[in-house]
């Protein structure tokens, strides 16, 4: 059973599962979408599942047809409205998912969490990841956490929001927090998937969380003077500038609503959007010793700049 089959990080898992031979059973909102993304794909080879993470019956559903769990559901902005909440969704949906796999006899499952995930941690996002890895702790399953840097890849909104600021004509500058200088350790999104995969064979990783990080740390400015130096399309006359924190975390709160309403009308305009939340963890490092993984999953964490050389072209 595979939760979030449809995002990012999701699409690259299920590849890496057809590519092991292994048959996904993802539970996702729309079948359309998900056999949308992989036309290219014999669709007997998987199987869609429709639901949520309320959804305790898709949820059976999917458990009962699997022999293995991946869980991958999570948000790095809240949307309350929408019920989008941080302890909704990484708190009380991995809770949910968790009871669904005891439930159906699923033993092994390997679970999505974050760099910097801890109890006293200064967001939200943070510390309800690390209520969800205390709840997988304590689920007396076969159990493997992975805490990733940025996951990097021509589908991800990161890389997404990095051409519009490079490329984009809006806004008129390329905007960073702070100093600039935390660093951040990107990992590209087809080793996450590796690792994820490969885990499920690997009975050494049970019980074990696992770091995941590229072979190179940048701090925030660095990255963003590679991206400025790789993406073709690049407007050269838009200075980098930082924007300060307390002036970002005022422009995250009053900028709420209206974001809120520029969504609806226009879902393209999420990928601007962030909270003080993000403020506070982009001053923060986010690092790792990447070589833990690459003994763990056999494997050479791949390079950002040369993955990004040869994605660049591809960033919707």
């Amino acid at each position: 059973m595979l939760t979030g089959a449809t995002g990012f990080v999701g699409r690259a898992v299920v590849r890496e599962l057809l590519a092991k031979g292994l048959r996904p059973i993802c539970l996702v909102r729309s079948a359309e979408k998900f056999r949308a993304q992989h036309r290219d794909v014999d669709p007997e080879r998987f199987t869609p599942v429709v639901g949520s993470l309320k959804d305790r019956g898709a949820l059976r559903d999917a458990a009962d047809q699997s022999q293995a769990a991946i869980h991958l559901v999570g948000i790095i902005i809240a949307r309350p409205l929408r019920g989008q909440t941080f302890n909704a969704i990484h708190t009380r949906g991995t809770a949910t998912v968790v009871d669904v796999v005891q439930r159906s006899g699923i033993r092994r499952y390997a679970h999505m969490s974050a760099l910097g995930t801890r109890p006293d941690a200064v967001s939200a996002y943070h510390r309800t990841k690390w209520a969800a890895e205390e709840c997988v702790r304590r689920s007396g399953l076969d159990w493997t956490i992975f805490r990733p840097s940025l996951i990097h890849g021509p589908d991800g909104e990161f890389m997404q929001l990095m051409k519009r600021f490079m490329c984009g004509l809006v806004p008129p500058v390329i905007p960073y927090f702070g100093s600039g200088q935390a660093r951040v350790q990107p990992v590209y999104v087809k080793d996450v998937a590796h690792c994820f995969v490969r885990s499920l064979l690997e009975p050494q990783t049970i019980g074990k969380v696992f770091p995941l990080g590229g072979p190179k740390t940048f701090s925030w400015v660095d990255m963003y003077n590679a991206c400025r130096a790789l993406m073709p399309c690049v407007k050269h006359w838009k200075p980098i500038v930082s924007q300060p924190v307390a002036v970002a975390k005022l422009t995250a709160f009053l900028g709420q609503p209206f974001m809120a309403i520029a969504e609806a009308i226009a879902p393209s305009l999420s990928i601007f959007r962030f909270d003080a939340g993000q403020v506070q963890m982009s001053q923060e490092d986010s690092t790792c010793d990447h070589t833990l993984a690459e003994r763990a999953f056999g494997l050479t964490m791949r390079s950002f700049e040369e993955e990004l050389a040869a994605y660049a072209d591809r960033i919707p």
